[in-house]
């Protein structure tokens, strides 16, 4: 069974709308997420490379909050990546917060791979 595995990544004062298109458009996605990101309905279909194709259905979201994706070929109904965005009065920051399900054993790597791909995000819309 997944583990829930949370993490939080401080960005600098920005706008939620920049980060909100960041998470959710197709055109956002295709910046840091994935190399090819296309969208039907609340189907996305996430590319990689040549071979590698993966989809998600949106299961919830609200907008310039939080979006919650499904892998369609994940077999573990509950399990979900989340990306919700918090914004810190006092700092007037913005946290995302990444949650995601990982194998037992596998929390490390899937805890990197967000580091990495955030990292772009970051870089990518200079937040």
């Amino acid at each position: 069974m997944k583990r829930k595995t949370q993490i939080e990544y401080p960005l600098n004062p920005s706008s939620s709308v920049i980060i909100w298109n960041a998470i959710s458009s197709t055109a956002g996605l295709e910046r840091w997420f994935a190399d090819r990101v296309t969208k039907e309905g609340k189907t996305y279909t996430f590319r990689w490379g040549k071979t590698e194709t993966r989809q998600a259905i949106v299961v919830n979201s609200r907008p310039e909050f939080f979006i919650r994706f499904h892998w369609l070929d994940d077999e573990e109904a509950k399990s979900y990546f989340e990306l919700k965005i918090h914004y810190n009065e006092l700092t007037t920051d913005h946290i995302l917060e990444v949650t995601d399900f990982a194998e037992p054993g596998e929390e490390e790597d899937v805890r990197n791979l967000w580091d990495s791909q955030i990292e772009t995000l970051k870089r990518v819309f200079g937040v």
